[in-house]
């Protein structure tokens, strides 16, 4: 030890040039040497054997003394390395312990972890509310925290209601796990016996049996019972080796391979379809016959034997349950049979189509309709309702019916799907997810448009971009039809079936298709009176109709009522009592099937039967031209005729009386409402002549294209019609209210078989409605014409000259409605004040609650709203118009009167719109809010929401320049 000690010594008085040893007893030397210490501790910061300045020796001195701490760290017990760490660590500063965490979890990571302690509570409640009421309780045996978690109220709340099982009282805010174990309780007590035990207690309807056949019977339930329950087990540990081994034996898991996919069928169709197939097993096993094969074969066999016999009887009886078309299980005596649902199909119908009440009401059972708002609604709006609708159910077509024409399809207000606008990104993201809920192609997907694309060029080619997109077979019709809707029922593109009867009953699409403008008017009509109360009544008496049905007993009066269906009964059942069978009902159900599909028959309209026929051979190539110049020379003789009704009913007689001295109107008014017709008729007479002239030619080559295109260089008289078209409607009206000899004139020749039962102002639309025949007639008439035909050149100058004609008519008509509305909204608000400003036009309206906040320093998901007004909200497209709304019921009547009164106008290019997030106190919240003012609003539903805050930021979108 003295000779480590003087080693030491050594070494130190070598490393230091001032050993306190050398200069002990020196006071002078003492001094010097002490001055110079601090200075050199100055230099090192307090380290005399570390030399800041000289970077190489400072490392190279580092480099030593670690190595020396790590010998003398190898060197050390596990308690001294473990108090040196401890020691290191307490020394460190907090970026210092901070990188020594970071090193730890690259070398160490964490891979299990509770995902209740890193996820929000809601969310672990969320998984944990998939689990059954037994699962709850294996996780409640986990850990304290997951017992907190599975004994929360809102997850045995809903386990409880669903059986019927109330809480007798409210639990407090800090009191948990009630509704647990008032589910325990219930479950308890529940009073249930076996069939057996039943019969013990109860007895039996059955007769009495002696004691050997009831212990011969109780051998042959044990040994079918342990049958299927051996097989059952079997098809469990089938299960489990194909299954990962870290996979829990009673959830379901996602990870499975390629064998197993009847494995991952069977589970997601869940325990029921199990039992079922087991049940069903067993009643095949139990019957007669089978117990006698049994018998024949050998008496009674053991379990295992018995097991190995009924393996495939087994086998067959599950894969049975999941086949495609039916489900069948089948003995030597008997079959059963589950037929399958038939597939669905989504047909989505605006609410600009004419009479849609009358197209809802005849669509098929397998028909999924959705009605859908043209004017408020959008695309993003309308896929909602389509998801809320299916819930998740896919369907095998999918059917459009909407306004348009040959060339686009007018789906929403202010998107017209075309060849050019197919590609927008909103557009294309509409028809790519409506295609994810329809079947895969391979089963026969398609989607339907009911408007004329295939009897154009443009739109064949926007028909085969929407086939891309996707993925579908796009089908539509042709358009060889003239009139109102007509085209639906003409031949379709493609060789899918014929998708009006598909989608509808004959007759009623029949009397819809002839009847759509009649009852388009009478409806909007009916619809602008009762629109407010539609709906409010049809909710009440639904619920009324429902309670009592649910209160009285059910008798299908309505058959007494209707004697149709009271005859046929009573010829069922004298038909019945004159032949015995022993099947009754199934007698009874054929005899009407077969009445029901005689009436059909008889009644099936032989037009539609001839185009049914042909719908099945709808291909494009294979119609001629000279059906198409057949047709357009057919209309035309149409529209003549009742051009000429409007000179020989209305214009002659006039005309007569003003020359006879007796007028009854005076020759300016006549000529104001009549000459722009007289004009037209003048024309396209000379173009019908023409015409009939050209087609008497019976030469291999017709040419019609040069007529067509003369015709169109006298669209100027149409022009001239439509530019004074309002003003002849004024003059009519004017004249029928101050001239009664005028009124009697028209009450005498209005809707007369001479004017084909219209009124003088429904014959002055022929001309509009021409125009468009014309564009649909001459566009399937270029598409059948080939390119080297002297025609082809013709018809497409004259497509030219009528898609921009229709343009203008387009602007007209909008101009014209957008003006009506106005007005009509104008007079429904009071004190409001003058909305015809510029080019502004009507979006859309919604009712609203006006909300307020009683106190704003409470957080906002438990904030507290009232309600204290009601307002309407009407979009415009450069502003927002506020009313208060105020409803007043009317004495001894079930309607209301609803009236608006003004009350703020926003600019849309100031407007800030956010959304409030639901919570137990609010719902299908948002706010408003200009520079000095907010409105907090509410609507009754989240769908009504949707819609409206949609339509609303696509506004605010456009007032601000955005694309």
């Amino acid at each position: 030890m003295e000779t480590l000690g003087a080693d030491l010594l050594k070494s130190r008085g070598r490393a230091s040039t001032h050993s306190v040893k050398q200069r002990h007893f020196n006071t002078t030397d003492f001094r010097t040497a002490l001055t110079e210490d601090l200075l050199v501790a100055s230099e090192t910061r307090l380290s005399t054997w570390t030399p800041i300045v000289n970077r190489p020796a400072n490392h190279q001195l580092f480099q030593e003394r670690t190595t020396l701490i790590l010998h003398w760290f190898d060197l050390w017990t596990d308690n001294q390395r473990k108090q040196f760490i401890h020691d290191i660590l307490r020394r460190c500063s907090r970026s210092q312990l901070k990188f020594t965490r970071d090193w730890f979890m690259d070398a160490f990571p964490s891979t299990n972890m509770d995902f209740t302690s890193v996820l929000p509570r809601f969310l672990s409640l969320y998984i944990l509310s998939f689990l059954n009421p037994r699962e709850l309780c294996i996780v409640a045996q986990v850990c304290w925290h997951w017992k907190f978690l599975a004994e929360q109220d809102c997850l045995w709340a809903p386990k409880c209601i669903k059986r019927g099982w109330f809480l007798p009282f409210t639990p407090t805010d800090l009191e948990y796990g009630a509704w647990k174990r008032h589910y325990i309780v219930c479950v308890s007590s529940l009073d249930y016996l076996t069939p057996r035990e039943a019969a013990d207690i109860y007895g039996t309807l059955n007769d009495p049996i002696q004691d050997k056949e009831e212990l011969e019977e109780r051998r042959k339930e044990r040994w079918i019972r342990q049958c299927i329950r051996e097989k059952a087990a079997e098809h469990k540990r089938g299960m489990l080796m194909s299954r990962h081994a870290w996979l829990s034996s009673s959830w379901s898991s996602g990870a499975t391979s390629p064998n197993i996919r009847r494995e991952k069928l069977w589970a997601s169709l869940g325990q029921q379809d199990m039992r079922a197939a087991l049940v069903l097993l067993g009643e095949r096993i139990r019957s007669q016959s089978s117990l006698s094969l049994l018998r024949d074969r050998g008496g009674w066999l053991s379990s295992t034997e018995g097991s190995l016999l009924m393996s495939s009887h087994v086998t067959s009886s599950m894969q049975s349950l999941y086949k495609g078309s039916t489900k069948s299980y089948r003995t030597e005596g008997e079959s059963h049979i589950l037929p399958r649902q038939p597939p669905l199909h989504l047909l989505l119908v605006s609410s600009r189509v004419p009479a849609y009440e009358l197209l809802l009401s005849a669509a098929r059972s397998a028909v999924v309709p959705l009605l859908y708002d043209h004017r408020g609604s959008t695309l993003e709006a309308l896929l909602f309702r389509v998801e809320r609708l299916l819930q998740g159910v896919m369907v095998q077509s999918v059917a459009v019916l909407a306004e348009g024409d040959a060339e686009e399809l007018d789906l929403l207000q202010g998107c017209r799907v075309t060849q050019k606008s197919v590609l927008r990104p909103d557009v294309r993201q509409f028809w790519e997810r409506l295609a994810g809920w329809v079947s895969p192609p391979t089963q026969g997907a398609s989607l339907f448009i009911f408007t004329p694309l295939a009897a154009s060029v443009t739109g064949t080619e926007l028909m085969v971009k929407l086939s891309t997109l996707t993925g579908l077979t796009v089908c539509a019709p042709t358009g060889l039809a003239t009139g109102s809707y007509q085209q639906i029922l003409s031949e379709w593109s493609g060789g899918a079936e014929f998708p009006p009867r598909l989608y509808f009953g004959e007759a009623e699409l029949l009397s819809w298709a002839r009847q759509a403008e009649r009852l388009e008017e009478t409806l909007g009509t009916i619809r602008v009176q009762l629109g407010p109360q539609l709906k409010a009544l049809s909710q009440e008496i639904r619920g009324r109709a429902i309670g009592q049905f649910l209160w009285d007993t059910v008798v299908p009066c309505e058959f007494h009522a209707n004697s149709e269906v009271t005859q046929a009964l009573a010829e069922g059942l004298a038909a019945l009592s004159r032949e015995p069978c022993d099947n009754p009902l199934q007698y009874l159900s054929l005899f009407l099937q077969r009445r029901s599909e005689e009436i059909c028959a008889d009644r099936t309209d032989s037009v539609m039967t001839q185009r049914n026929q042909t719908g099945a051979q709808n291909h494009i190539s294979l119609i001629p031209q000279a059906m198409v110049t057949a047709e357009l020379l057919h209309s035309e003789k149409v529209y003549i005729r009742l051009l000429q009704a409007i000179v020989w009913v209305y214009f002659g007689p006039l005309k007569a009386a003003l020359d006879s001295n007796r007028a009854i109107l005076s020759s300016s008014k006549l000529l104001t409402i009549f000459s722009p017709v007289l004009e037209i008729l003048e024309i396209n007479t000379v173009f019908l002549e023409e015409l009939m002239a050209r087609l008497q030619d019976q030469g291999p080559v017709q040419h019609v294209g040069d007529v067509c295109l003369k015709l169109c260089s006298k669209l100027r008289a149409y022009t001239n019609f439509f530019n004074n078209y309002p003003t002849v409607l004024r003059t009519i009206d004017r004249c029928r209210e101050m001239i009664p000899t005028f009124r009697a004139f028209l009450r005498r020749h209005d809707r007369t078989l001479a004017t084909s039962m219209l009124s003088l102002q429904e014959l002055l639309l022929l001309p509009s409605s021409r125009i468009e025949e014309y564009l649909t007639l001459f566009q399937a008439a270029f598409l059948h014409t080939a390119p080297e035909h002297p025609d082809s050149s013709h018809l497409s100058s004259v497509l030219e000259v009528l898609r921009s004609y229709r343009v203008f008519l387009r602007k007209l008509k909008q101009h014209a409605d957008g003006d009506s509305k106005i007005l009509e909204t104008q007079r429904m608000i009071q004190s409001c004040p003058s909305l015809q400003e510029g080019n502004r036009r009507l979006i859309t309206s919604q009712e609203a609650a006006l909300l307020s906040i009683p106190d704003y320093d409470i957080a906002a998901p438990l904030r507290v709203y009232e309600q204290v007004d009601d307002l309407g909200l009407f979009l415009f497209n450069d502003a927002l118009v506020l009313t208060r709304r105020s409803v007043a019921h009317l004495p001894f009547w079930h309607g209301c009167k609803t009236s608006h009164t003004f009350l703020a106008s926003v600019a849309l290019r100031v407007l800030t719109l956010r959304d409030i997030t639901d919570t137990k106190y609010v719902k299908n919240a948002f706010v408003l809010e200009s520079p000095k003012r907010q409105w907090i609003c509410a609507t009754d539903t989240e769908e009504e929401k949707v819609s409206w805050l949609s339509a609303l930021q696509g506004a605010v979108g456009l007032a601000n320049g955005e694309k």
